[in-house]
């Protein structure tokens, strides 16, 4: 039984506050990346590491999450995550070193990681089907609030009450928007239905359903490739890349990223509106991913421009991005309805682990060329050093647009009874 529509509405507002905070956990390095250089004294590689310390347990997190999500339900998970993150948050502000500071990432990224698989399922469950792709695109056009936050506000903010304070208010927040989840989250069953429970025969079976199905794989290809380039980028590399590359000051870098995130949230719902409303994805995704590489040759060219033209590429490449909000449609759709919380969940570790494997890469890359260079303890790179990591970036997203080719066209309906076995 479905909660009333007020209910619903309610709970659903109470999650996505929960992800908008997610999001800004996801992002906030990019922001204040100087002042964690300076605070830990890292290397370019030990920078991306803190970073993508996130996307590690993140990554690892998503199918425990779906199968925690498809037996206990949202509820009590969402509750544990506001608690854990909030605990993560508040160790990474008073961390006196980078291992530490690792910790506080490590819990944060644990705490945050059920939000949005927990958040796609109310989606499926409470709501129409045709509807999926409109309603997760409204909901990442919010919770991308977040992420604007991580920019200018964000750089804003630390230079009055420092970084440390921003995290410590980030940690309250957590902690009440756990509590809030359990109050308002309500999961309502038929009368007399059992409460789910944990069967660890159907959930091997599911699991490896989900995994054995060929049609499920070019999603999560799709999701590496566009969303782990993003991840990395927007969450670390883009203010550096600004800053030292085309010598933009702090906050006009952090202008641009927050454009980009605007940008990317004007184009979660943009993208899953039109592709609801004209019942196709693939060919959306085709021509959202080639886009998304066509910009990332400009910034692997570093060519200067006017800041006005790199405003409007970067909110245009937050445009691009956005298609890849398609694939958790495209993964559910070829899969069983009462497994869309695993299924979508594996289609989002393809990006989070790739923004894993990335953000450090790119560190590792760009130190393999350093010339020694440092201002007030930060690391100072050369144009061709930060050529050599975007060109990784670059790499992933051509991985993702050429497998958008290979998505099976569902017409925004779940396809899995009709073509069973699935192929790709």
């Amino acid at each position: 039984m479905k909660p009333p529509a007020s209910g619903r509405t309610l709970a659903m507002a109470v999650v996505i506050a929960a992800y908008v905070l997610s999001f800004f956990h996801r992002f906030a390095p990019a922001g204040i990346a100087q002042d964690l250089a300076a605070a830990f004294h890292t290397s370019a590689a030990s920078l991306g590491v803190l970073a993508a310390t996130y996307f590690y347990v993140y990554t690892i997190m998503q199918v425990p999450t779906g199968i925690l999500v498809d037996t206990l339900g949202p509820r009590r998970i969402l509750l544990l995550g506001g608690l854990m993150a909030g605990a993560g948050s508040a160790l990474f502000a008073l961390a006196p070193d980078l291992d530490a500071a690792l910790i506080g990432r490590t819990l944060v990224g644990l705490g945050v990681s059920v939000v949005f698989i927990a958040m796609l399922k109310l989606i499926a469950v409470w709501y129409d089907e045709r509807r999926f792709a409109t309603l997760v695109g409204l909901s990442m056009l919010l919770g991308n609030l977040g992420s604007v936050l991580a920019g200018t506000p964000l750089a804003a903010v630390a230079q009055v009450v420092s970084w440390r304070g921003v995290f410590i208010g980030a940690a309250v927040l957590s902690v009440a928007l756990g509590i809030a989840c359990w109050i308002f989250v309500r999961e309502q069953r038929e009368e007399g239905a059992s409460r789910p429970h944990f069967s660890w025969a159907a959930i091997r079976r599911g699991l490896a359903g989900v995994l054995a199905n060929r049609a499920t794989w070019p999603a999560v290809w799709v999701n590496f490739g566009l969303a782990g380039s993003f991840f990395a980028f927007a969450g670390l590399w883009a203010t550096p890349y600004l800053t030292q590359v085309h010598q933009l000051d702090r906050v006009t870098a952090a202008s641009h990223l927050s454009l980009y995130f605007a940008g990317f949230a004007v184009g979660c719902f943009a993208i899953g509106s039109l592709s609801d409303r004209i019942g196709r994805r693939k060919p959306v995704l085709i021509v959202g991913s080639l886009l998304y590489c066509a910009l990332w040759i400009v910034w692997l060219s570093a060519v200067r421009m006017p800041v006005g033209l790199s405003y409007v590429l970067f909110g245009l490449m937050g445009l691009a991005t956005a298609s890849f909000a398609l694939t958790w449609a495209c993964a559910k759709e070829v899969n069983p309805p009462q497994l869309s919380g695993v299924s979508t969940s594996i289609t989002n570790m393809g990006g989070f682990l790739a923004g894993a494997l990335l953000q450090p890469a790119v560190g590792m890359a760009m130190d393999a060329g350093w010339d020694g260079t440092l201002v007030e303890g930060v690391r100072m790179y050369s144009v061709e050093n930060f050529r050599h990591g975007i060109a990784l970036l670059a790499g992933a997203a051509f991985i993702g647009a050429v497998a958008t080719f290979f998505l099976r066209e569902t017409g925004c309906r779940n396809i899995w009874q009709a073509e069973r076995p699935a192929t790709t």
